[in-house]
């Protein structure tokens, strides 16, 4: 049905990815051999291909809420990270892929995952936060599905195949290092240079998108935030949620909030199916 599909990021928004995946693919068929995916939008994406989005769900459920801090400052202050999403996060992507997932991702498709890199005249902290006030000003002033500050900035994405990682730890490095936006995750070296959050230059990743499209192939484009405008390109077809996801990107005290999003993208992912069947 689509040639290639397009993972936008959001932290926990992307939660109404997996519902939205989950329940067009009981209709439709989803399989396409290329994919693309930013931040969050690559986890969700990959467990969504190899159907283990209960699994993730229950985890992240059972690991989240009230008991955890957003902020741990007394952890901080004895060294650790001010932030245990980053931790959390990396060990709920170590616990559900292993070397036998990783390689039944590799057949699936072709999946590529963004990352950005600094303009060289930025160092890594101050590039991060540099990157992240230009992102959230567009996008508040603008409110553009595709972003253009951090280009003009210096700021480059840059696409690194999963079919590529080594091993399962290298994928998982190439995730954290695509939701990377300190002091939530690590700063990560992805081919021994640091990489930071794939939306920094663009949430919505589409540039390999171009070639397939111009060459009259289909692709879908799975946003995880409500937009007043949507871009209208030949042979793409954006879905946006039904209404805002209310959860934030790295509340790790929201299980609620999540367990929402999900629903609400299986009730998209439902209606979306019925659509295109007709």
């Amino acid at each position: 049905m689509f040639d290639a599909i397009s993972f936008a990021g959001g932290g926990n928004r992307c939660y109404w990815q997996g519902g939205f995946y989950e329940a067009a693919s009981e209709r439709l068929d989803l399989a396409a051999p290329r994919m693309v995916a930013a931040s969050a939008g690559a986890f969700a994406c990959i467990y969504s291909l190899l159907g283990l989005g209960a699994r993730v769900r229950a985890l992240v459920y059972a690991g989240c809420g009230p008991q955890v801090k957003n902020f741990d400052f007394a952890a901080w202050r004895e060294g650790k990270p001010l932030c245990p999403v980053g931790g959390l996060y990396r060990a709920l992507i170590d616990e559900v892929i292993d070397g036998p997932a990783l390689n039944r991702l590799r057949g699936i498709t072709d999946l590529s995952v963004a990352v950005t890199r600094l303009p060289r005249y930025l160092p890594p902290l101050l590039g991060a936060a540099v990157g992240i006030s230009a992102y959230q000003i567009e996008k508040r002033l603008f409110h553009p599905v595709h972003p253009r500050f951090g280009r003009a900035l210096g700021f480059r994405q840059e696409f690194v195949r999963v079919r590529d990682m080594a091993s399962p730890a290298a994928l998982g490095d190439l995730l954290i290092a695509s939701s990377c936006v300190p002091p939530f995750m690590p700063i990560t070296n992805i081919g021994g240079v640091p990489a930071f959050d794939g939306g920094l230059v663009d949430n919505v990743p589409v540039a390999p998108l171009e070639a397939i499209e111009q060459a009259g192939g289909r692709t879908l484009v799975l946003l995880t935030r409500k937009y007043k405008h949507v871009p209208r390109i030949a042979n793409r077809t954006y879905v946006q949620p039904s209404e805002p996801v209310r959860v934030k990107q790295f509340d790790v005290t929201d299980p609620a909030g999540m367990r929402a999003a999900y629903e609400l993208g299986l009730k998209d992912g439902a209606a979306f199916a019925r659509a295109r069947a007709n």
